[in-house]
């Protein structure tokens, strides 16, 4: 029988990036709090930056509050820069950091019509239904996240054709992620605008990398300035050409932990790649999780999760998007 490793303690994170002083920015220009639109004078698209969809993930929020000190004007259309949870930002506690990610739910999992129109209340849900106006106007939304546990940044990029050819042209970072979400709620990368057939906006979302650590802030700063130069909004960088080359895989399997004794067999990282097929890679109470085929990509394990919970994604490496989608 597997032996399963012991799970070992929840370990001490250290915060070494402190959060972003968004004061300056909390009223906004958009009768929404928090969120500031910048109106160039020649016509383009309406690109949406959002940062702390989670509170405790501001890696995003240092860099919007960068391009917002320093001015930035985009060179066409709008830009709006969203502070999206902010009752969960003030609750930031760098002694305790894992505390604050939402108040009452997560708003990044009630982005489902059926529920932003219910008579359903929380602190997040009621500011969705204050943001949604807003995002309902957006073409280009890149939403910034970090990850708890080790982990190669990636883009998650949902399941459309424009969400993959989005990801390829920001160009940052070389793991582009495409997957269906949450069982337990849409993210607003699935909202209809950006997923319904019909629709021409994209959206990704970015996981910078693990949460308060300078490399974070770099790679979301990377993925701002590729979308805003793709929206035509920032001129061109003739360095992007020697960017490293992208990989794309599709998730195929989300592992859910349905026991409180789910325990991987090592300490895996995001992003690593499990060579052979069958390999086991996790014990759920008594049953075996094995990988379903060689060369099987790991999306954000999460090494201590609770019943009920996604523990891990399995992902199948695919070819990348043969032509890109112009920006509106």
């Amino acid at each position: 029988m597997t032996q399963a490793v012991p799970q070992p303690p929840l370990p001490h994170f250290d915060v070494r990036v402190g959060p972003p002083d968004i004061d300056a920015w909390r009223e906004g220009n958009t009768g929404v709090p928090g969120f500031t639109t910048l109106r160039a004078a020649a016509p383009g698209p309406h690109v949406g930056l959002l940062a702390l969809t989670h509170g405790n993930e501001y890696s995003g929020a240092v860099v919007l509050d960068r391009l917002l000190r320093q001015r930035f004007m985009p060179l066409r259309g709008r830009l709006t820069i969203g502070f999206v949870n902010l009752a969960a930002f003030e609750r930031f506690d760098p002694q305790h950091p894992t505390l604050s990610r939402f108040v009452d739910e997560d708003i990044n999992r009630v982005w489902d019509p059926s529920v932003l129109d219910s008579s359903r209340h929380s602190e997040e849900l009621d500011r969705a239904r204050l943001i949604r106006p807003v995002i309902d106007t957006i073409d280009i939304l890149l939403d910034l996240h970090s990850m708890l546990w080790p982990s190669d940044a990636l883009t998650l990029c949902g399941v459309t054709e424009r969400g993959r050819s989005l990801a390829a042209a920001i160009g940052a970072p070389p793991l582009v992620v495409a997957d269906h979400g949450h069982a337990n709620g849409r993210r607003i990368i699935d909202y209809p605008r950006f997923c319904d057939p019909g629709a021409r906006a994209a959206a990704n979302l970015v996981e910078a990398g693990q949460h308060w650590e300078p490399e974070a802030v770099d790679v979301a700063q990377a993925s701002v300035a590729g979308v805003l130069r793709y929206a035509g909004m920032l001129a061109p960088d003739p360095a992007a050409v020697d960017r490293e080359p992208l990989r794309f895989a599709t998730v195929t399997d989300a592992v859910t932990a349905n026991t409180a004794n789910f325990t991987f067999m090592q300490a895996y990282r995001g992003g690593d790649v499990i060579a052979k097929r069958n390999t086991i890679i996790a014990l759920d109470g008594a049953m075996e999780v094995r990988t379903p085929y060689d060369n099987c990509v790991l999306v954000m394990p999460s090494l201590r999760p609770s019943r009920g919970h996604m523990a891990v994604r399995l992902a199948q490496f695919t070819p990348a998007p043969i032509t890109n989608e112009p920006a509106a």
